[in-house]
């Protein structure tokens, strides 16, 4: 049974009361509103306190030693490709870094926009595959693209440098091919084997011969799996330490053993496919 007080025949209020309602409504929407205002503020204002940054890292990895991780193919995935798959080091990202060692992120609102780098597509899908069939975190709360995640967390916050988007991808391939680790490595003798154990000294090394700056690298279960270069803000190399205020001088971050592998990713036995990925917002 219905409860007599929801049958009830409807009272009007009088009309002063009804006058308060509606103001007291009112008001209420005005302070929602407000502070959604000030929330949306005070996130801009977080964006904006993110201080200059003081250098670049340019960070590569070794697609033998990554894909290891791999257990899924899909068109997307660098490691599934074959013969068509990456020979040499690929692009991660170009980074923003402070020289305390922190960095900062996600540096604006813009989001990604993969029409403004269609023309890239080929070179991006070579040089700087996602190596897993994974969807790659934004800046806005939702999953795309690997380079989408890589220009709203890193790409914004270089931009005083290196420009909007396009350019953002255009200056990351240009050092990428200007500073070959690949080609220096292989000229003196180190190349991906599943047999071989390079010296990681002798790595690092060749790449401070060659650039006149120390890299940073880390590995994975004893191979080498990132390499970093670092340049300034005009992109000459310099070297990828932090400097302590101790008598120590400074410090580099290597997380490897004395010798280390480059994995052979052609050896792989991931199921391959040469199919191109669409290369389309998922926003």
């Amino acid at each position: 049974m219905i409860p007599s007080n929801l049958t009830a025949p409807l009272k009007f209020a009088p009309r002063h009361l009804v006058f308060a309602l509606v103001l007291s409504i009112g008001l209420v929407c005005v302070a929602v509103a407000y502070a959604g205002d000030v929330q949306e503020e005070l996130l801009l204002r977080g964006v904006a306190e993110q201080r200059e940054f003081d250098y670049f890292k340019l960070a590569l990895q070794w697609p033998g030693t990554y894909c290891r991780k791999t257990s899924k193919c899909c068109a997307q995935n660098g490691c599934c490709r074959g013969s068509n798959g990456p020979t040499g080091f690929t692009i991660h990202g170009l980074w923003a870094d402070y020289n305390d060692g922190t960095w900062p992120s996600c540096c604006s609102g813009k989001k990604f926009d993969a029409t403004e780098i269609s023309t890239l597509r080929e070179a991006l899908y070579k040089y700087w595959p996602t190596l897993s069939c994974s969807k790659s975190k934004n800046c806005h709360g939702g999953k795309g693209l690997f380079w989408e995640h890589e220009w709203e967390k890193h790409g914004t916050c270089a931009a005083s440098v290196t420009g909007d988007e396009y350019n953002y991808f255009v200056t990351t391939l240009n050092l990428y091919f200007k500073y070959n680790v690949t080609e220096i490595l292989a000229e003196e003798g180190y190349v991906a084997s599943n047999s071989e154990k390079y010296p990681i000294g002798g790595i690092i090394s060749a790449i401070q011969n060659s650039f006149k700056a120390t890299p940073e690298v880390e590995c994975s279960s004893g191979a080498l799996e990132e390499l970093y270069l670092c340049f300034d803000k005009t992109f000459k190399p310099r070297d990828c330490v932090i400097e302590t205020t101790t008598n120590s001088g400074t410090l580099t971050s290597s997380k490897c053993p004395t010798y280390v592998s480059l994995p052979d990713l052609a050896s792989s036995n991931l199921e391959h496919s040469s199919a191109y990925p669409t290369l389309k917002s998922s926003i």
